[in-house]
């Protein structure tokens, strides 16, 4: 039964790092690359809508990350250009419609941290005329934006240009991502926020006090903006031992923020590493590098293939298939039918 609804559901990706690997390669073999490694996985799991995340390493800052920005950005283009039977990239609702009617993975580009934006928020136009449609502002540390989850003892709030670009992205139509901001960014976010926000691949604090991880306090907020908290995977936001980092586990922050704003509200940011890792690191370090990710992962869920374990696991759980269904990709496709694209007015001068 479960598989059955696994195949009809739509299924929502809102945190797959695959341009990385991608990009890791010549250009010329961009879109074989795509078609070759990633797109079987995304097949095998079901995946029908994929964010795809810019992630900008720290060897390309700060120098070189808005150049790395338009090249994963170009990386992107080219991979859809180079399978238009599979996979189309999408600007807003109507396009997601039209991949999901033909049948192809609807991709949607999303900046993670936005290294190459610095402070310079009247360049967020140009990027979303080249098709960024979700952004976030930190990662781990400080930006000129705001400070990441890593920072939270700072207690620091949006900079006057984070509070711009929160307000220009809400003209544009690109939707504000507040995985990774610290504490207080998101409630500063909150205040200000006159649109829905999204949280790509965070999960519940209650169940794991990780900085990473969203309070209930800050699920709420979310909510109330007609926002969609997409949960994290990776062992280390799910439970302190490795032994109880399960796809039950998964489940179990899933429910809990169900509970908390409701199952519309709920949506999958996996945050699969472990197929990035393998198309990235060399030979060289694997075995270094195999057992820090062991410790990361969930056993099933090391990639796309293992989505199905998620609807199987809800289902055990007792959750009517109209409520998995929302879960699995619904939400998010309401969501971004809703927000995607859709400008403001420009406000006056």
């Amino acid at each position: 039964m479960s598989r059955a609804l696994h195949r009809r559901a739509v299924v929502a990706d809102a945190h797959n790092d695959l341009l990385i690997a991608v990009t890791a390669r010549p250009p010329h073999r961009w879109a074989g690359y795509f078609r070759e490694r990633w797109l079987p996985q995304l097949r095998a799991g079901g995946v029908d809508l994929q964010v795809l995340p810019v992630f900008i390493d720290d060897r390309f800052r700060p120098e070189g990350a808005l150049r790395e920005t338009l090249r994963m950005i170009e990386c992107a283009h080219t991979l859809a250009e180079g399978n238009v039977d599979e996979v189309r990239l999408c600007l807003d609702g109507d396009d997601i419609d039209a991949a999901l009617g033909d049948g192809r993975i609807a991709l949607v580009l999303a900046l993670e941290s936005a290294p190459g934006l610095d402070a310079d928020v009247e360049l967020l136009p140009a990027l979303h005329r080249l098709g960024v449609r979700i952004a976030s502002i930190a990662h781990w540390g400080r930006t000129a934006l705001a400070d990441g989850s890593g920072e939270d003892a700072t207690g620091s709030r949006l900079t006057e240009a984070g509070v711009r670009a929160l307000a220009e992205m809400e003209r544009l139509g690109i939707l504000f991502d507040v995985s990774h901001l610290g504490a207080s960014g998101v409630a500063h976010v909150l205040e200000l926020a006159t649109r829905p926000v999204l949280a790509t691949h965070s999960s519940a604090r209650a169940l794991l006090d990780h900085h990473r991880n969203l309070t209930d306090e800050q699920l709420r907020g979310i909510a109330a903006t007609g926002g969609t908290v997409c949960v994290n995977f990776l062992g280390e936001f799910l439970a302190t031992d490795p032994a109880d980092r399960t796809v039950d586990r998964v489940a179990d922050h899933i429910l809990h923020i169900a509970e908390i704003i409701g199952v519309d509200r709920v949506g999958l940011g996996p945050d699969f590493i472990k197929e990035v890792s393998e198309d990235t690191t060399p030979p060289c370090c694997e075995d270094a590098e195999d057992a820090e990710y062991a410790r990361l992962l969930v056993p099933g869920l090391e990639g796309p293939r293992g989505l199905p374990l998620v609807t199987e696991a809800l289902i055990r759980r007792g959750l009517p298939e109209g409520d998995v269904e929302k879960i699995l990709g619904g939400n998010v496709l309401e969501l971004f039918r809703k927000e995607l694209g859709r400008p403001l007015p420009r406000p006056a001068r």
